[in-house]
């Protein structure tokens, strides 16, 4: 049995009536027009002669070659599309694990991460520390494994800290899990938005058959209403498996949105440069609202997506703030109560900020309302 999602919970109750949101973990999105000036005369035509009937079930070849030419190793083969990451992360899960079998994931983490294994087998957590500016540890990762150990899930840029991995871990890591027979599930839906271009890692599937890399268009392209994800491996009999999940759930996508999302995916270099330079200017913009309200709040500069995760000093607690923020001014950021975790310890005192809509400016002086009220 799965438990409450705590963030779509919240979610459902307020993201969609607060008046600002500071919890948003997507880019800026753009209209449906502008999406469509940037298609080529194959791709409008394909837009405008679509028929609404079924499409294939692992996604357009369209859709997964524009997916593969992001890659440098991956082909369109070896490419699975899904209604959004979160289906992806629910067959890859299904696919990989069995009762009796042991997975680890990195805590703090998106909740389905660690739930949907739960719900399956043993599942242990490897913590990212504040302390130590949320990097993971190694040794504590291979620590945590098992003769059963049979998936690693990480995430870099990581949900919701923003942390990145140096290339030369994010090696090790590979390396341990291919040493091991482990699969390495690597969720890198904000890769394309770091804060240093150079600090950018490869794609995991680009380095090893044991590896699945997650992608959607939601996050760092900023197309969440699209619903298209997807999972890259060159395990052809593992996409089997995926495939045979997908088909218990939506069982195919929605044509048009792979149409769009094939458009988005080919001119996505036009749509990231305009994401990391509106992410260049809110980061200003909270440096500066950190500056002012240092007292009760402890700004870190993370390495990539457009989420972080600050502390909070004041008297009230984290929890309390995020709630009187709210009820009281409409302002809407996630309590740290949205990431607890029963594998490792995650601190209390910190709340989930996104900074990757234009409106930051006018949602930040909300939220100083809040502050000084």
């Amino acid at each position: 049995m799965l438990p409450d999602f705590r963030l779509e919970t919240l979610f459902s109750r307020w993201e969609f009536s607060a008046r600002y949101n500071l919890a948003a973990s997507d880019m800026e999105t753009v209209a449906l027009g502008e999406l469509l000036a940037l298609a080529d005369t194959e791709d409008r035509e394909a837009w405008e002669t679509l028929r609404l009937g079924y499409i294939p079930s692992r996604g357009i070849p369209q859709l997964r070659e524009a997916i593969a030419s992001w890659y440098e190793v991956i082909t369109g083969e070896n490419v699975i599309c899904f209604t959004g990451a979160q289906e992806g992360i629910f067959c890859a899960m299904h696919a990989l694990l069995s009762p009796g079998d042991h997975a680890v994931v990195l805590v703090p983490n998106y909740q389905s991460t660690e739930t949907i294994p739960a719900s399956i087998c043993e599942v242990s957590g490897v913590a990212l520390r504040p302390a130590e500016g949320w990097r993971l540890d190694l040794d504590e990762l291979r620590n945590a494994l098992r003769p059963n150990t049979r998936v690693i899930a990480i995430n870099f840029p990581n949900n919701p800290t923003g942390a990145l991995t140096d290339p030369g871990s994010f090696g090790a890591i590979i390396r341990l899990a291919e040493e091991r027979g482990i699969y390495l599930l690597s969720d890198e839906v904000y890769r394309g938005v770091e804060r240093d271009p150079a600090a950018r890692l490869p794609h995991a599937a680009d380095l090893s058959e044991r590896t699945l890399s997650l992608g959607v268009t939601s996050k760092a392209l900023g197309l969440p209403g699209l619903r298209v994800g997807w999972i890259a491996t060159r395990d052809r009999a593992l996409m089997d498996r995926l495939e045979r999940m997908k088909h218990y759930l939506s069982i195919a996508g929605a044509g048009p949105s792979e149409v769009l999302a094939t458009i988005a995916l080919k001119h996505r270099a036009r749509i990231l440069a305009r994401n990391t330079a509106l992410l260049d200017e809110n980061r200003t913009l909270l440096r500066e609202f950190f500056m002012r309200h240092e007292d009760v709040l402890e700004w870190y500069d993370p390495g990539g997506g457009c989420v972080q995760f600050p502390r909070y000093c004041g008297s009230e607690g984290a929890e309390e703030l995020c709630r009187r923020a709210v009820e009281r001014h409409g302002v809407l950021m996630l309590p740290p109560s949205v990431f607890a975790s029963k594998l490792a310890t995650v601190p209390g005192d910190r709340i989930r900020l996104g900074y990757g809509r234009r409106d930051l400016g006018s949602a930040l002086a909300a939220f100083e309302r809040v502050l000084t009220e």
